[in-house]
């Protein structure tokens, strides 16, 4: 699927109400990037913030979600200039305009010309205990430029957080011998102390094993 069809497929999930804020507030960030500040600080208010139908875009999208990320792919600018302003709305933005704009990393196609320029977004954002920035921040984007180490710490902490595996997009893959150590090691932690496993992690350790007895 090409980032285009990911907005689409975003966008069609829409409540009407929504689309009818988006199609004018496109219009405005299109003629008027300055404004797009204010656009995302209002969109949960104009839009709503419910949780939108599943697809591509699910789990624990919701409409507010949704549209800053419309809103940020509509941007007139790319490269450094791109990367600036996001890294300046972040920084300014509260947690749910930051959950966008984390999101709408995913979404930039070759135009934008991003590359791995808005990386310290989501080298912050994993630096957090919010579930929410984490998870966020765990998308094609980051997959492509975090170097394997690092993913696999990402995902280990989202184990610790609670967040499940099934909701970092792609799903990680369970080939990668530090990835399963650290895996193991959690689990045999959980249960010498009693605690249960996270279910999504035990096709994990199934691998590991394996891998052991090979």
């Amino acid at each position: 699927m090409t980032r285009d069809s990911d907005a689409d497929a975003l966008r069609a999930r829409l409540p009407a109400a929504a689309h009818a804020w988006l199609s004018e507030a496109t219009a405005t960030v299109t003629d008027h990037p300055d404004r797009i500040d204010t656009l995302l600080a209002v969109a949960g208010r104009a839009c709503g913030r419910g949780t939108l139908p599943g697809g591509p875009a699910a789990p624990a999208w919701s409409t507010d979600d949704a549209v800053r990320v419309l809103l940020l792919t509509g941007l007139p600018c790319g490269g450094h200039e791109l990367a600036a302003l996001l890294i300046r709305l972040y920084r300014h933005g509260e947690a749910a305009e930051r959950r966008g704009i984390l999101r709408s990393l995913s979404f930039f196609g070759a135009p934008h010309a991003l590359g791995a320029r808005a990386m310290p977004l989501v080298e912050d954002a994993l630096r957090t205990n919010d579930a929410r920035l984490v998870t966020a921040a765990l998308g094609d984007y980051a997959r492509r430029h975090l170097d394997a180490p690092a993913f696999h710490h990402a995902l280990l902490k989202c184990v610790f957080l609670g967040i499940p595996l099934a909701t970092v997009a792609p799903p990680p893959e369970p080939d990668a011998p530090e990835l399963l150590r650290m895996l193991s090691d959690y689990a045999a932690e959980r249960r010498a102390a009693g605690r249960p496993v996270p279910p999504d992690i035990e096709p994990f350790l199934s691998t590991s094993a394996v891998a052991e007895k090979e």
